[in-house]
């Protein structure tokens, strides 16, 4: 019996790209040996003619399904949607720009075939400008002190996964999923293979620093406690550093009555103490704004409208 290859591209300002990535994902899956393929296109609120494409190619190929959500929720939220709608046994993920390069899936089915439940393309050379290239390594940098990513895994956007794993990724049904992390929570037989990365030919990045800050913070606040633990031993470092200092302040004016008592340093000590107490706060106000909305049941996405659904 043939398998059936789940193909899940988020879409965000890519009308003009969107189709060619669709034809080289059925030109790459059509050689596939015993496996069938479709494709779920989830346009997430893009302000151009995104969709209207997308209503094109799901006319033209009932094996597409196309996803409209009522406005821009995130690449990780536009995951999730498609996720939701897929059918296949393997689920593919894949960029809407064409630096994916769908024609090398085979190197990741490989993978799944030969037994690892989630493989990720690693680029050995990235076609992103300095900005990307730096966000993804704070990215790598908060995922393996976060999340418990092992250091040799590389993470990366294009990946793919057996059924179950997306099963288990979509019973988190509260607001701001983090895709990798769900990922690293079901399972640690993930592995790598490498795939070429192009040069992006139309467009830009739809990642801005807000959005790249927004991911980081999402992602560790979502599925690590780490953040308070390290607050906590910050805390007490200071804590002990103050006593310190005020033992060593002691000492000096029983040893030089004359030593006067220094402004600058007490000043210094007093900002240093209120920046750290607000910086921590601001971190358990995070974790707690998190769960108000979550016990709001506010949703990780809206779809507007989805064609080609049975």
């Amino acid at each position: 019996m043939a398998q059936l290859i789940s193909f899940v591209i988020p879409c965000y300002r890519s009308e003009k790209t969107i189709q060619a990535v669709v034809a080289e994902v059925a030109a790459a899956a059509g050689v596939l040996s015993d496996c069938e393929y479709e494709i779920v296109l989830v346009n997430d609120g893009s302000p151009d003619d995104t969709f209207s494409v997308i209503r094109s190619l799901c006319e033209a190929d009932t094996r597409i399904k196309g996803i409209n959500l009522s406005k821009n929720f995130g690449q990780h939220a536009a995951l999730m949607a498609g996720f939701r709608h897929v059918k296949g046994d393997i689920v593919v993920c894949l960029d809407d720009d064409g630096q994916t390069p769908a024609g090398e899936v085979n190197k990741l089915i490989e993978g799944i075939r030969e037994g690892a439940d989630v493989v990720y393309a690693r680029y050995e050379h990235k076609q992103h400008s300095w900005f990307r290239n730096f966000g993804s390594k704070l990215n790598e940098l908060m995922t393996r002190v976060m999340l418990g990513k092992p250091k040799e895994l590389y993470i990366s956007s294009y990946f793919a996964a057996r059924r179950f794993v997306i099963d288990e990724v979509v019973r988190y049904e509260n607001a701001y999923p983090y895709v990798i992390g769900l990922v690293l929570r079901a399972t640690k037989n993930i592995t790598n293979v490498n795939v070429t990365h192009r040069e992006r030919e139309i467009g830009s990045s739809g990642y801005t620093l807000g959005k790249l800050i927004n991911l980081w913070v999402n992602g560790f606040t979502s599925f690590s406690v780490k953040p308070l633990r390290i607050a906590t031993m910050i805390g007490a470092f200071c804590a002990f550093m103050g006593f310190c200092y005020g033992i060593y302040t002691i000492v000096k004016k029983f040893i030089n009555p004359s030593v006067p008592m220094g402004f600058s340093s007490l000043m210094s000590a007093v900002v240093f103490i209120g920046g750290m107490q607000m910086l921590i706060l601001g971190l358990i106000g995070e974790y707690i704004g998190r769960i108000y909305v979550c016990m709001n049941n506010s949703p990780q996405y809206v779809i507007r409208e989805t064609i080609n659904e049975s």
